[in-house]
């Protein structure tokens, strides 16, 4: 028996499978979600390893496989992996900053079955897009837009948002529809392992917000049935929380690098949770019967005043993960909610990263992902 009376007979089906498969990237995007402290996760899942997860979560009812990162494409045995997934009836998502997809990589991973691919910009522009992603990579990834769209797939750009590109929607929607994107998503950083870092650095005023997201409903009109365009509004800004992963346990299952398995990327730093490994339990008994996975499942954990508010139904009570980074404590209510007892944490936030922007805009005063920045924050 589980929480809230769930047994394994009416439990929810994992059916999103994330495989993070590497934390290796060229890339140094100061608001990358990986561990901060991602420098000392060494032992990778194997091959074979990877393709015992993938039959596992498919026979449990797994029926979207997205491969992620770091930079997935750093992993020689993807095309392997894409194969295997192919075979076992997935549809399959490829999340890449494009750093590394050649034409014949593309073709490779074409000829392996290969569904979707998502290309992520740092920015509409080259200067700040190669400044966030610490290389030169922005003109790659156009070329390597155009060369996905060539080879039949829909163009699916995602396009991170922050202070210092939120004021040119206009320019990356433009962008991408010069280039024939089918669906562009403008997400707002949610403030997670180095976002949060460096949180003061990157939120947006709520005007800048505001503004934005004008713009994306003119240019959702203007580009109507030719190009889709996704606005995610920066948890920060909301009255309520989000519906964080459908709910703990409910719907999304990620497999970290190592083989750790997490109800999502971010929840490894909750305290006094053991995530149990796919190298020691079945993907079946981590689902079901693990003590991580069934914490927050249901109802039953919550705290006033989640605990009697009907909107519990839609949210879930928020992520566990933004309410332990801002109360310390994850089975708190999540404070982007204007219910939470901690509301004014949020509050204190926003203010913050409002006097940040005032007091200087110099480029320099951020913490990029390295190794080097890696290896301080883990001490």
């Amino acid at each position: 028996m589980n929480a809230d009376g769930f047994t394994s007979k009416n439990l929810p089906k994992p059916l999103w499978l994330c495989a993070e498969l590497t934390y290796s990237c060229p890339l140094q995007c100061p608001y990358c979600s990986n561990p901060v402290d991602f420098a000392w996760q060494k032992d990778t899942l194997s091959t074979e390893d990877w393709i015992r997860v993938l039959r596992q979560a498919r026979r449990l009812g797994a029926v979207q496989l997205g491969f992620s990162g770091g930079e997935p494409l750093l992993r020689r045995d993807l095309e392997t992996l894409v194969s295997e997934g192919r075979k076992l009836g997935y549809y399959t998502n490829l999340i890449t900053s494009a750093y590394g997809l050649t034409e014949a990589r593309i073709k490779a991973l074409k000829e392996a079955g290969l569904d979707h691919i998502q290309i992520s910009f740092q920015a509409g522009v080259k200067e700040l897009n190669d400044f966030m992603a610490g290389t030169e990579v922005f003109e790659h990834k156009v070329a390597s837009a155009r060369l996905v769209k060539q080879y039949g797939y829909e163009v699916v750009l995602n396009f991170v948002i922050y202070r210092d590109n939120i004021d040119h929607i206009d320019v990356m929607l433009e962008m991408a529809a010069e280039i024939g994107a089918d669906q562009v998503e403008l997400a707002n950083v949610q403030y997670y392992g180095w976002a949060f870092l460096n949180r003061d650095r990157l939120l947006p005023t709520k005007e800048q917000v505001e503004r934005a997201e004008q713009i994306a409903h003119e240019y959702q009109e203007k580009f109507k049935g030719r190009m889709r365009v996704l606005f995610v509004v920066p948890d920060y800004y909301e009255e309520r929380p989000k519906a964080c992963m459908n709910g703990w346990g409910n719907l999304f299952l990620t497999i970290a690098p190592d083989g750790t398995a997490l109800p999502c990327q971010a929840a490894r730093q909750l305290p006094g949770l053991e995530f149990p490994n796919v190298r020691n339990h079945s993907v079946e008994w981590i689902w079901n019967e693990s003590p991580a996975f069934n914490r927050f499942r249901g109802f039953d954990w919550m705290r006033e005043p989640c605990r009697s508010c009907p909107e519990r139904f839609k949210d879930f009570g928020g992520c566990r993960c933004q309410a332990y980074l801002l109360t310390g404590d994850p089975a708190n209510t999540d404070p982007v909610c204007s219910l939470s007892p901690h509301h004014d944490l949020v509050l204190a936030a926003i203010a913050s990263a409002r006097a940040s922007a005032q007091q200087h805009s110099d480029k320099g005063k951020i913490v990029f992902r390295n190794v080097r920045n890696s290896v301080r924050a883990a001490h």
